[in-house]
């Protein structure tokens, strides 16, 4: 995913600043569901929640989900969304939720809360992949991640409240902002030595406990928090004391890497999967090994025991679900999945599965007594060598799961896997992991055909359109989703005829800016809501683009914009009007130079972190004028009796269309007024100081000939001597008929009157 740049350069740099991204995340029709893979799962028990029993899934989509259980249904409860990256971890905390993601923040959510976050903890510097916590101490959390860091946070120091300032302020904004970068608040002093001056997290800082070389994927904390393992690619369980961030000793013994560990209550017994297929039991006390165990014939990613510690459930990359006595080293299979697992949780008689599938299953679990499922399954005895199941399941003697179907699913919608933007700019082709095929327009963020299980490729060439619009868009799918990528000032560069999008009205020559409209569009809530000053200065302290725009020039019918700016913020055209159900999210940074995400329709007026060019967009119609200018030349066909009507290069929009070429040809030759211009002069009429009126390609519908006059005589345009169809444009005969970097030449010759 793409990470969001900076908001502005540093003082004094003469280097051009870049501007903020803009980008929106366009929803599934069921927001209710998560649309990616499900990392990680987190059960809250009616006895500590007070009211049901919940559990809290976070997906790659960005976003976490609380599904509450009531008369044996999982029912949607709330989604938290802040995160503008994948959720990997996510953890209960007396009463709060904390979670981390690849957009290197912790953020820490109420878990009855309706969704808004509380606070953003910034200290990691890459992604943040694990977290552990301590049972019976509400206030210890563990991060860590692939920059090799891990941190354990005093959760009440890192909440308390702050005076506030200048850098703080964030943190009083409801969408949970995160607060500004390490680099933007450590200075060298004098002797050299790094000061922090205000901390990731305002004041506070975590302890950090220093060691690993490389990524660290697992955490696990025993219940008082007096103990800490870690694991990662360095294929070493290292043990820690989290109380002063000192590692106490080693453990060798994986030959890949580690990516799941577990502890018993008391801190003596550590049970670790890895990559290379191994399940190992550690004795922390006497630092050795006292049991490996080949159950997986690929890599364990996910492990659960039961609350004795004696027994283990295991999943990972084969896609299977084991049971394992510790003790006796009997195990069994569980149940397969049809997608690799990330994460299991085991609550009361339910095992509840994590894969990279959108959909999560709760499969029959014995909690207490799971010597039963041994009972109704062909058991095996686990090897202490990973060849030894890998051989065996390869000589065809795999066990059979005990359960054949879950007991309970929490469905998902298919992530979207594969995406074309079509020639139009403004239609997405979709592919999704059930293999649906769907036509997207992100200009209102809604899909506009579901074609089914259909061929991509072929549907995508079936929707081929012989249009040339410049891309003022990027797009991704890393979420599960579409993301829609807008930078300044190239997503000003595309433009359409409002006849094109049936706008009601609309004159013939009346033309759309794609990106000013889909922004307006997209803050129509937000413009509502904002408090309307006396002046138009923006809140972050940027200035305006150059001059104001007459309303006149705004691509609007004058009914639209009579009654001024808050008036005009209303007006969406039905083009680009986003659904309130199903709203899309926008993502953004704020100005101290984290990410955040918020659905449109929660966008309150308050949101000062928006980028100054958005606004500047949205309220006060003013955007860069990109150039949409083509430069041609247009003479006689070769053999052609017809006179030269031109001298030297014009120009004329880029979606001007062959008709009005062709238009302005025949009134050239029936009013027998060749054009008298220099080379390279811009092909205008009635141009005055400050003010550009429309070019006289765009408006020769307006010189009082009547259609029918237009055809006398009937004049056809070529390129490459080829005829070009009247409702071509320049830009697409460019591209498609002329394929060279010179300007366009285009010719035109007489074939009939009438």
């Amino acid at each position: 995913m793409h990470r969001v740049g900076s908001a502005g350069n540093t003082g004094g740099s003469s280097r051009p600043r870049k501007e903020k991204r803009f980008t929106y995340v366009l929803n599934d029709a069921d927001n209710k569901k998560h649309c990616a893979g499900i990392n990680c799962l987190s059960y809250l028990n009616a006895s500590a929640s007070g009211t049901s029993d919940y559990l809290f899934t976070g997906s790659r989509d960005g976003t976490l989900k609380r599904w509450e259980f009531q008369n044996g249904n999982a029912n949607f409860s709330a989604t938290f969304e802040s995160h503008v990256d994948w959720v990997n971890d996510a953890i209960i905390v007396g009463q709060n939720l904390v979670s981390c993601s690849s957009d290197t923040t912790i953020k820490v959510w109420n878990n009855l809360s309706d969704g808004a976050c509380t606070k953003t903890l910034r200290q990691h510097s890459d992604y943040v992949i694990c977290l552990a916590a301590a049972e019976k101490n509400s206030n210890i959390v563990a991060s860590g991640g692939l920059g090799g860091e891990v941190f354990i946070w005093d959760l009440d120091a890192a909440l308390a409240p702050v005076a506030k300032s200048v850098d703080a302020k964030e943190d009083d904004i409801p969408n949970g902002n995160p607060g500004p970068a390490l680099s933007t608040l450590c200075n060298v002093n004098s002797s050299g030595n790094i000061s922090s001056t205000n901390g990731k997290s305002h004041g506070y800082s975590p302890i950090a406990a220093k060691g690993h070389k490389d990524s660290v994927y697992a955490l696990a904390m025993n219940d008082t928090g007096s103990l800490l393992v870690s694991g990662g690619t360095e294929k070493v369980v290292r043990v820690w004391d989290p109380r002063t961030g000192t590692k106490t000793s080693k453990l060798r013994g994986h030959t890949d890497n580690i990516r799941t560990l577990l502890l018993d209550s008391t801190g003596r017994y550590c049970l670790s999967g890895s990559s290379d297929s191994m399940i190992r039991l550690w004795d922390l006390g006497q630092q050795r090994c006292v049991h490996s165990y080949a159950v997986h014939t690929d890599s364990v990613w996910a492990l659960a025991s039961t609350p004795s510690f004696a027994h283990v459930y295991s999943g990972g990359r084969d896609q299977s679900v084991y049971l394992t006595d510790l003790a006796t080293r009997e195990s069994v299979l569980l149940c397969t999945n049809e997608h690799p697992i990330l994460q299991l949780s085991l609550q009361d008689d339910t095992i509840w599965v994590a894969t990279t599938d959108s959909s999560v299953h709760g499969w029959p679990a014995e909690e207490c007594t799971p010597q039963k499922v041994f009972q109704k399954g062909s058991s095996f005895l686990a090897g202490n060598l990973s060849f030894s199941r890998a051989r065996a399941s390869l000589e065809g003697s795999a066990p059979v799961p005990v359960y054949k179907e879950p007991s309970l699913t929490i469905p998902g919608v298919p992530a979207i896997i594969q995406h074309e933007i079509m020639n139009n700019r403004r239609h997405v082709l979709t592919k999704d992991t059930a293999g649906s095929v769907k036509l997207w327009e992100i200009t209102r963020g809604a899909v506009i055909e579901d074609f089914g299980k259909v061929s991509f490729d072929d549907k995508k060439k079936e929707l081929f359109e012989m249009v040339s619009i410049p891309a003022w868009f990027t797009m991704d799918a890393r979420l599960g989703c579409l993301s829609v990528h807008l930078d300044t000032p190239q997503c000003f560069s595309a433009e359409i005829y409002a006849v094109d999008l049936n706008v009601s009205g609309a004159q013939e020559d009346l033309k759309i800016n794609l990106a000013h409209e889909t922004l307006r569009g997209l803050l129509v809530h937000w413009s509502k809501r904002r408090p309307k000053p006396g002046s138009h200065s923006l809140s972050n302290g940027d200035g305006s683009i150059g001059k104001d725009v007459s309303l006149k020039n705004l691509p609007h019918p004058r009914s639209d914009v009579d009654d001024g700016t808050e008036n005009h913020a209303s007006n969406v055209l039905p083009s680009f009007e986003f659904s309130t159900v199903s709203p899309p999210s926008v993502i953004t940074e704020s100005s101290s130079g984290g990410p955040w995400r918020k659905r449109i329709t929660d966008l309150d007026g308050t949101e000062d972190d928006l980028p100054w060019w958005c606004v500047d967009c949205a309220e006060n119609n003013r955007f860069p004028k990109e150039n949409t200018k083509c430069g041609f030349y247009l003479h006689p066909a070769e053999g052609s009796p017809a006179p030269n009507i031109t001298q030297g290069k014009l120009s004329a929009p880029r979606i001007l269309r062959i008709l009005k070429v062709a238009n302005y040809v025949v009134e050239k030759l029936v009013l027998e007024k060749p054009l008298d211009g220099s080379p390279d002069s811009t092909f205008a009429m009635g141009l005055t100081s400050g003010q550009s009126q429309l070019s006289a390609l765009d408006s020769s519908s307006r010189l009082g000939l009547k259609p029918w006059q237009k055809l006398k005589p009937s004049v056809e345009i070529l390129c490459n001597n080829q005829v070009l169809s009247p409702e071509m444009s320049l830009a697409t005969v460019r591209t498609y008929i002329w394929k060279k970097p010179e300007d366009l030449i285009l010719n035109y010759r007489v074939v009939q009157s009438r």
